[in-house]
Formats: C-alpha cells, sequence, structure tokens
C-alpha cells in the first residue's frame, strides 16, 4: 500500500509498504524555505536515514537535542527501549530517504552473520545503537533510483523491494579485504580532506578527467595513498567511482528529455555515441534510446 501525505509545513512524504516491517519514504522539500516533518515511529524498528540531497536536522527529546545529516552521508537510529519519532527540519532543496525494518524483519536477514552487525550481537540486542556514515556511490546510484522512480505503477512495489535489499546489502558491505582499524585514510583528517578534494575534481572535470598521476599531484597525495584512500572512503577505485556517477548524471539528463543521446554522451565526456551507448548498457543493461522510450 502506498500513502501519499502533506504535512502542515508543506513538507511532502510519499510513504511506499513494501512488506510486513519494511517500509521506504521518500521526503523532499523543494520549497524557498526550511520545512518540518514529523512520524510517529516505535522501537520495534530500525531507522535507516540516507541524505541524497541538501541536509536535515533530527530532532529528539522535544528539541532537547539535534543532529545534522548533510548531503551524501547515511545515519542508522535503534533504540529499543524508547521509540524515536521522527522530527526533522528539512533545508531547503533537501531530499531524505529513510528505510524503517522491523528487528524481527532484519533479524531474518542477518541472524547468521550477528557478529558482523554490531548491535546484533548477543550482548548489544537490547541497547541503543546510532552511527553514521558516507554514502557510497553504490548506494547513491540506488538511492537516486528511488527517488526518481519513473517505471509503470504496476511494478513499483516490486522494484521498491528489491532497491531496498539493494540498499540494505551495499550498506553492510565490507571488502574482505578492508581493515577499517588499520586504515590510515580515515584517521588522518588531512589525507580524508585531500581524498575528498579529489572527488571533487573528477566531478567537476567528469567530461575531460585527470589521469590519477595528474590526481595525486594536484592534491599533493602519492599515488599509491591516493588509490588505497579513495577505495577505502568511497568503496571504488577512482575511475570505477567515476563511471557510476557519471552514468547517473547521464542518466538523470536523459530522463528530463531535454538533451538527445549524443548531446548527454558529450556532456559526460564521450566523444562518439557508440562509446557512450556501450557505457550505458554496460551500468544499465539497455540503451539509452530504449531507456528514455521506457519513460513514456
Amino acid at each position: 500500500m502506498e500513502i501519499k501525505l502533506k504535512n502542515n509545513a508543506l513538507g511532502i512524504l510519499e510513504e511506499t509498504s513494501i512488506e510486513e516491517g519494511f517500509t521506504i519514504l521518500k521526503f523532499q522539500n523543494e520549497a524557498n524555505e526550511n520545512q518540518r516533518v514529523v512520524r510517529d515511529i516505535d522501537s520495534n524498528y530500525i531507522q535507516f536515514h540516507f541524505c541524497v540531497k541538501g541536509a536535515v536536522t533530527f530532532n529528539f527529546n522535544n528539541g532537547s537535542y539535534a543532529l545534522s545529516l548533510s548531503e551524501e552521508n547515511s545515519l542508522l537510529l535503534y533504540n529499543p527501549q524508547r521509540d524515536l519519532p521522527m522530527n526533522l527540519e528539512m533545508e531547503k532543496d533537501s531530499w531524505l530517504i529513510t528505510v524503517l525494518i522491523s528487528i524481527q524483519k532484519f533479524h531474518s536477514l542477518f541472524s547468521k552473520e550477528a557478529d558482523y552487525i554490531p548491535f546484533l550481537g548477543e550482548g548489544n540486542r537490547d541497547k541503543k545503537y546510532y552511527t553514521d556514515g558516507n554514502i557510497s556511490p553504490s548506494m547513491a546510484v540506488v538511492l537516486n533510483q528511488i527517488t526518481n522512480y519513473s517505471l509503470h505503477q504496476s511494478i513499483k512495489l516490486l522494484y521498491f523491494k528489491a532497491k531496498a535489499y539493494e540498499l540494505l546489502s551495499l550498506y553492510f558491505n565490507r571488502p574482505e579485504d578492508a581493515d577499517i582499524e588499520q586504515c590510515p585514510f580515515l584517521v588522518d583528517e588531512e589525507n580524508v580532506i585531500k581524498i575528498k578534494k579529489a572527488k571533487e575534481i573528477i566531478i567537476a572535470r567528469m567530461s575531460e578527467p585527470p589521469t590519477l598521476n595528474e590526481l595525486s599531484k594536484e592534491i599533493g597525495l602519492p599515488l599509491k595513498k591516493l588509490k588505497d584512500g579513495f577505495k577505502q572512503i568511497y568503496g571504488e577505485p577512482v575511475y570505477a567511482f567515476l563511471f557510476d556517477y557519471k552514468m547517473e548524471v547521464a542518466r538523470q539528463l536523459l530522463a528530463t528529455g531535454s538533451h538527445n543521446v549524443n548531446e548527454v554522451g558529450l556532456k559526460v565526456g564521450y566523444s562518439t555515441a557508440s562509446h557512450f551507448i556501450a557505457a550505458f548498457k554496460k551500468k544499465f543493461g539497455t540503451t539509452p534510446k530504449k531507456y528514455v522510450t521506457s519513460l513514456s
């Protein structure tokens, strides 16, 4: 069942229940002022919040405590001892995707991995658990697909169910060779700043990105530290991240209907339409033309 609500402050909420104890909420504030959204959530639910765009402030205990969530970041909230209602202050032009899943449903997914998921451990099941983190490029693609859903309404429930499971899988994915405790990039603030600068550079110049050697020199970080650090922070190598980003930009441009395939390909850095079409099909499993046709 799908419910569309509009709160008193004109904050738009779209709520889709995909299974018993499993719900996706989409919040969009496209007004020119901050908006407030309130929704009750009881203690049986784990909350996953993903700020896709802009920034959101979570207010707790009648406003006595506030927690900010900025663009490209996520927040997990779980407190089995008390309800955690949502009381959001959304900045203008902000988007938030929230996944609510009951602890019973969640245990059924991860019961064999209790030692891997911190709050599922035997000694933690009745304790509150809060954590924040970055949204990886792979997660960003899924979140954008949820946000910009444009397929036929008859398959929306199936589509959202698949995307919700994919999102949780990516959220808890841990590379086999990653040792977070030993990773120098996550504890060295200066290196983190340089890695984030590298991400900004390749996005700004995605049509003509620098080589890895040029990028390492520009941010002042040795090539190996750039490659290893970028993968640790964003979950993918530099150019894999850029490919995902370019394909999502291309998909969004095609969806607007304002650009043809050749124009979109050029905007994201492909000099020939055939190369762009091949890249798009590799990412999304369909050609740009067929994708556009599916939107009508």
